[in-house]
């Protein structure tokens, strides 16, 4: 197993390709200043000691010794050992509505954007718990098993967008029932259902399969999400606006909160309902009742020892710098002999 232990360090390899522009930049203004004084071809015959290739090499070494700093300070990492860490939390299972009306743009960007910020913001809180993703529109997908890996599921969130489902609709019930069916049965740990939609359910019963949930002890919350003054679908060609969704009768479409529908659900599963308004605090009724589930203990497989071998490429920069250092801006006999990239002598 491989990481990098401080992987926000790994940004700074941004500085890169600016040392590159610069360097080009820095490059063509000392050849402007150069032919002032000569044309090109004369230049060898008046700075014999010149070189082309050297000043380049030099810059190949600078930049690939300051890569192998960066990546030694982020510190690379291999796990040595895979063992079970007992741990203390619950299994929270995310139903994700991502039917066309989560295009609608009442939330900024839009429902859809805006759902998958609150995610992340939701994952952020949670320390030891399990966590798993569900996608519905017409139908319910699995799109995350329960995991407690929260790297991987940042990473699956952001793969999601409106098309990821073939069947389009609002399924709130299939998202339910498939995550009753997705939770480890033999874990003791509490579960939990967090549904976030506009609530606009026309395929099954919901309320019914929240009541199922509770009844086995699993807690059904909702997150709404939109205005119930309704908005528009936009609809994008080639990343433009070209206009909104409109029905057979050629009228546009207006997508609406069903907040009633979203709280009859989380009174079902007796969880908590939250309309995300884009308030900072929209979650915290959210975050409470995950919080107030008691925590049971659970055993998990994951490596609990790392060796750092940022020695290798600290090493490795070391050689480059020095290297760097060494080779100096001016030919050399033996350079010239190599003539490793076809330099011309004068």
């Amino acid at each position: 197993m491989f990481r990098f232990e401080h992987t926000y360090l790994l940004w700074v390899l941004l500085l890169i390709p600016v040392i590159v522009i610069i360097y080009v930049i820095q490059l063509r203004l000392k050849k402007k200043e150069l032919s002032q004084f000569a044309e090109g071809n004369l230049l060898p015959f008046l700075i014999p000691t010149l070189s082309k290739t050297k000043p380049f090499l030099k810059m190949i070494l600078l930049c690939f010794g300051l890569l192998l700093v960066i990546i030694a300070i982020a510190n690379p990492q291999f796990g040595s050992k895979l063992e079970e860490v007992k741990r203390e939390g619950i299994d929270i299972m995310i139903c994700l509505d991502v039917s066309n009306s989560m295009k609608a743009e009442d939330l900024s960007p839009n429902r859809l954007e805006h759902a998958k910020q609150s995610i992340l913001r939701l994952i952020d809180n949670l320390k030891d718990d399990r966590i798993g993703i569900i996608v519905f529109g017409g139908d319910a997908y699995v799109q995350l098993p329960i995991t407690t890996d929260y790297n991987a599921a940042k990473l699956f969130l952001a793969q999601i967008d409106n098309g990821i489902v073939p069947v389009q609709g609002t399924a709130i019930g299939s998202a339910i029932e498939l995550s009753l069916n997705s939770f480890d049965k033999k874990s003791p740990t509490k579960k939990s259902i967090v549904i976030i939609s506009d609530g606009e359910n026309h395929e099954d019963d919901a309320v019914k399969l929240a009541e199922q949930a509770a009844e086995q002890g699993i807690t059904v919350s909702t997150i709404g999400l939109g205005s119930p003054q309704g908005s528009p679908i936009p609809e994008y060609y080639g990343g433009r606006n070209v206009g909104f969704k409109k029905d057979n009768q050629g009228n546009t479409v207006i997508t609406k909160l069903n907040e009633q529908m979203m709280q009859e659900i989380a009174t079902a599963g007796h969880g908590a309902y939250a309309h995300d308004n884009q308030s900072s605090t929209a979650l915290s009724a959210i975050f409470k009742q995950l919080n107030s589930i008691d925590k049971k203990q659970y055993g998990s497989k994951m490596y609990t020892d790392y060796e750092s071998r940022f020695q290798i490429f600290i090493a490795g920069a070391i050689l480059m710098l020095i290297a760097e250092l060494v080779v100096s801006n001016k030919r050399s006999k033996w350079w010239d002999a190599l003539n490793l990239f076809g330099e011309k002598s004068s």
